[in-house]
């Protein structure tokens, strides 16, 4: 009995220890420093956000109207992320720039570049577009949107609806002469980080901060 025990107990902690590896939140690459030294620009793209609406709530939408709704929401995300880093680079010495995700939108827009296709584009091909050293890039998995304007456009397709704080949202660092991932940092979202969109990046931002590499680049 005592030995079974046991073997109960060494299979609940290697559960246990694997589930901390598969939760990790933030990743760097371990050459960030030698790779991103000469870096001076970054630029923020659009999110790729999935709002996973049951069967019968997609039902009360127009056809493309979630689609539209979802590019909205990652317009939101974008515009949250640029809005917290240009903050933060008023009183941290950050060694790079943001690209102003006006001239980014537009860059893309020009060359008819969409959240779908930009699927199909390498890292390396999007920095040259951009004319930038890296992209920080991402998406959010949720089951309600969270930004106010989403929130209102289904609340009148649906008659109420209120901003959500559940789900997913993983925020990617890419540098741009290999495309390789130099930064990750994904996190379930939750009632402590926040219900709408800025909230919620600022939140997460702020505990990644001492994390995010940029700024202490050596």
């Amino acid at each position: 009995m005592l030995r079974v025990k046991k073997i109960i107990l060494l299979v609940l902690l290697a559960i246990a220890f694997n589930a901390g590896a598969q939760t990790k939140e933030i990743y760097t690459h371990p050459k960030f420093d030698s790779i991103a030294h000469n870096h001076t620009q970054l630029a923020i793209l659009p999110f790729d956000v999935l709002i996973n609406l049951r069967p019968k709530e997609k039902e009360k939408l127009k056809p493309g109207e979630l689609e539209q709704i979802q590019k909205k929401e990652g317009e939101a995300v974008q515009s949250a992320i640029q809005t917290y880093f240009l903050k933060k680079k008023e009183k941290e010495d950050f060694k790079v720039n943001f690209q102003d995700i006006s001239k980014t939108n537009a860059l893309l827009l020009k060359n008819g570049w969409t959240i779908d296709s930009l699927r199909a584009k390498t890292k390396e091909e999007v920095c040259t577009l951009l004319g930038v050293d890296g992209l920080i890039s991402g998406t959010l998995n949720t089951d309600k949107p969270m930004s106010e304007g989403a929130s209102i456009a289904l609340g009148v397709a649906f008659g109420f609806w209120g901003p959500t704080n559940s789900g997913k949202c993983t925020i990617n660092v890419h540098e741009a002469k290999e495309g390789e991932l130099l930064w990750k940092y994904e996190k379930t979202l939750s009632r402590s980080l926040g219900s709408d969109i800025n909230t919620i990046i600022n939140t997460m931002m702020r505990k990644a901060s001492k994390k995010f590499p940029y700024e202490d680049i050596k």
